[in-house]
């Protein structure tokens, strides 16, 4: 059986909000280090894990032999930044350096599921050369918006021309990342069998010989996705806020004496001096009114025209675009 160390590092910065991989990047990113965390403990009693954030380059958890700290810690991580890939592999190759089996094998596991930003390729390939010399294997996950391509340049140049101790795994939008790491190289002993990743259990842990620890990591999971949700919510009500104050300002438009149509339904309309959300309002109003005039109606249509080519851009224009067009329809 290996002896191994092994730093896990998890993506922590605003793109695990996105709710590609089911139910949020985060929650499915959660359940996977749970996955490698059992694994990496179970295949030998003397493993240990740690954990470190990438966006802050904060250790969580010193190296450890009992998965639940490194599991209470990762579900109290709340999305905040950006990725900071190149402090994220310098502090974690530290603080393998100060583990206590210095027979240990030292092992890196990353999750990214965000675009790398600011990362400089040769600065990157050169880190690598560096922990190459010093035994440092890595394993990437790449989840989301992950760019796979530099990635792959890091890794080839830790396993160099033979090697195959590193990994990347790529893994697209869905709910399919622990699955897609149960059966990846990262998860595979060295004869190339398969071992078994939570025992069939929750959280990886059997009620039965620790009831309190179940129950906890259970209720941590839950409160986890509970905020998760609230969030999502809060965040589209305020955008169901903001379309409905738009369509307000367009009926008020309809009114007599009110608005820009109020000024006359025949004056000249330059729509060119208009801002996006003016012409909005001013072509819903001009679709509703009866008796529009030739010219006005014209502007108007050709204004709703324009608007809803560019709804795929801007969903609101194209909702009230949609809502004038009808409008007009129920009055002919």
């Amino acid at each position: 059986m290996v002896l191994e160390s092994t730093m896990i590092c998890v993506d922590d910065s605003d793109y695990m909000r996105n709710g590609d991989c089911v139910p949020t990047r985060m929650a499915a990113m959660q359940d996977a280090v749970n996955i490698v965390c059992q694994v990496k403990t179970r295949s030998n009693p003397e493993n240990n894990v740690g954990l470190l954030t990438l966006a802050s380059s904060e250790v969580l958890s010193t190296l450890t032999t009992d998965p639940s700290k490194i599991m209470s810690k990762v579900l109290a991580c709340v999305p905040q930044g950006e990725v900071k890939l190149m402090s994220g592999l310098r502090v974690a190759h530290l603080a393998l350096k100060h583990r206590q089996g210095k027979n240990h094998r030292m092992r890196i596991i990353i999750f990214i599921g965000s675009p790398v930003v600011n990362l400089d390729e040769d600065e990157l390939i050169r880190l690598g050369k560096r922990l190459k010399k010093e035994k440092v294997n890595v394993d990437i996950v790449c989840f989301g918006d992950g760019d796979g391509s530099v990635l792959q340049k890091f890794v080839d140049t830790l396993n160099g021309r033979d090697g195959t101790a590193s990994h990347l795994v790529v893994v697209p939008a869905g709910p399919n990342l622990t699955d897609a790491l149960v059966g990846s190289p990262i998860l595979v002993n060295e004869d190339g069998s398969g071992m078994p990743a939570a025992g069939g259990f929750d959280y990886g842990v059997d009620p039965n010989d620790d009831p309190e620890l179940a129950l906890a990591l259970r209720v941590s999971m839950e409160e986890q996705r509970t905020r998760q949700e609230a969030e999502m919510r809060s965040a589209n009500a305020g955008q169901s806020g903001e379309e409905q104050q738009m369509l307000s300002r367009a009926l008020d438009l309809t009114r007599p004496g009110e608005g820009a149509v109020g000024g006359g339904a025949g004056a000249e309309v330059d729509l060119g001096q208009m801002t996006e959300d003016e012409q909005i309002a001013y072509a819903l109003a001009m679709s509703m009114q009866d008796n529009t005039p030739a010219p006005v109606a014209a502007a108007a249509a050709a204004a709703l025209h324009r608007l809803e080519t560019a709804g795929d851009d801007c969903d609101i224009p194209g909702t009230l675009g949609r809502m004038a067009v009808m409008a007009g329809d129920d009055r002919s």
